[in-house]
């Protein structure tokens, strides 16, 4: 695309809206519509991982479920891995009249509710590898439409506090899957299926009742497969506020990844409470009521203030004291105080941690793309975590070892958030 053709464009039009920074405060029906389909795609990833994948693989395999479960959560996390940057690269691309993002929103949703029926249908580990990781491409699809209409949209002064609303859905998801799937319905497949149906149903608000502007096609760059690939890597080098902000947010989600991903098994085999799944579902709704105290308020006293970098370092600190006392003490009244106080830290980090890396992002034009790269430091530590997990469980000190090394990566993060020198 030559210079006069993107003038051309850009000129009186308002075609230049697509790729402009957002100066116009979104209302609460966007960001109500924005954190639905936040929600919708968060209990799809998260309520299989922490409830219906142990459930179903200990049925499958009793003995080989903690091998079981890394393997598919590992491949699964790979899956996110790659689709997640490809499926928002070609969204910048997307030149549909309905605007870049909502089609990938609905798209994703559809396949990964597909996805989850597949999962459910399984009898074997290698099945349900494979339907998961289906569920995971499509999702990861969905997920790069969700996170980027608040770098698209929403001004600098706003960011943190429709953050901290998007944050706060995760958190939520994960207490309505646990209702769902231990409460509302029974058996592991209707569980997977209910999650289908509620991901479409959820994504449709955003989707239906929400504008974007389109991105015209004399804005589109003409694809070359070279440049294209080429794309995916953000030099250091040239980029280092995204460089940091990227490994801070690794490190961080490690850190999260290991104290979560062996959650069931760690109520049912080291703290010996009676019913892991309900333990589960009691510890995450106490985990989000603390998020809820501190994710929305957070967020806008870091708007206010214009400040993220030490909201960041204190969420690290809260965090890791949260697993030091799931690593010091393996019983079900430390694990409610552990809960509350990782809910606190992780409100926290939700609202801030996204404001501040849609502040570093090299290129308006690539902005799903780059946060699809961004992601890949929230899906990479669940590929990581089960390969860490497992020998530090068999061989550095159990359960102790697994939390007080999720303390040390999370802690690692919090300190290389300074590095960051282009936001406050």
């Amino acid at each position: 695309m030559t210079r006069a053709r993107a003038e051309d464009a850009a000129d009186g039009t308002g075609h230049a809206a697509v790729l402009a920074e957002p100066t116009v405060p979104v209302g609460a029906g966007w960001t109500a519509g924005l954190s639905l389909a936040t929600l919708a795609v968060f209990m799809a990833f998260m309520t299989p991982i922490q409830i219906l994948l142990p459930l179903q693989l200990a049925h499958i395999d009793p003995h080989g479920k903690n091998a079981a479960l890394s393997l598919v959560t590992g491949l699964g996390a790979l899956v996110a891995v790659l689709a997640n940057p490809l499926a928002g690269a070609w969204s910048d691309r997307t030149t549909s009249r309905y605007g870049r993002r909502r089609p990938w929103i609905l798209g994703g949703a559809l396949a990964g509710a597909a996805g989850l029926a597949v999962t459910a249908a399984q009898h074997t580990v290698a099945g349900v590898a494979v339907g998961w990781c289906l569920a995971q491409a499509g999702l990861n699809a969905m997920l790069a439409g969700v996170t980027t209409p608040i770098a698209d949209r929403v001004p600098l002064g706003q960011r943190a506090q429709v953050s901290g609303w998007t944050g706060l859905t995760q958190s939520v998801g994960l207490v309505l899957g646990a209702l769902i799937t231990t409460l509302l319905v029974t058996g592991v497949r209707s569980g997977y299926v209910t999650l289908a149906l509620l991901t479409v149903a959820l994504a449709l608000p955003f989707v239906l009742r929400q504008t974007e502007p389109a991105l015209p096609r004399a804005l589109r760059p003409a694809f070359d497969a070279g440049a294209f690939a080429r794309s995916f890597w953000l030099s250091p080098r040239r980029h280092p506020d995204f460089g940091w902000a990227w490994l801070t947010r690794f490190l961080i989600n490690l850190g999260n990844a290991l104290g979560t991903l062996y959650l069931f098994y760690f109520l049912a085999d080291a703290v010996h409470y009676g019913d892991p799944g309900t333990g589960v579902l009691i510890l995450t709704v106490v985990y989000t009521l603390c998020a809820a105290l501190t994710a929305v308020p957070v967020g806008v006293l870091s708007d206010r203030a214009g400040r993220r970098k030490g909201f960041v370092v204190l969420c690290s600190l809260i965090m890791a004291a949260a697993a030091l006392l799931l690593a010091l003490l393996h019983t079900w009244p430390s694990a409610l105080a552990a809960a509350a106080v990782l809910g606190a830290g992780y409100g926290i980090y939700l609202a801030v941690d996204q404001a501040l890396v849609t502040e570093v992002l090299p290129a308006a034009a690539d902005r799903a793309k780059d946060l699809g790269v961004i992601n890949i430091a929230n899906s990479g530590p669940q590929v990581l975590a089960p390969a860490l997990a497992s020998p530090v469980i068999a061989h550095l000190g159990g359960y102790t070892g697994l939390y007080v090394t999720a303390a040390l990566a999370i802690l690692l993060g919090g300190l290389l958030v300074g590095r960051v020198r282009g936001v406050a």
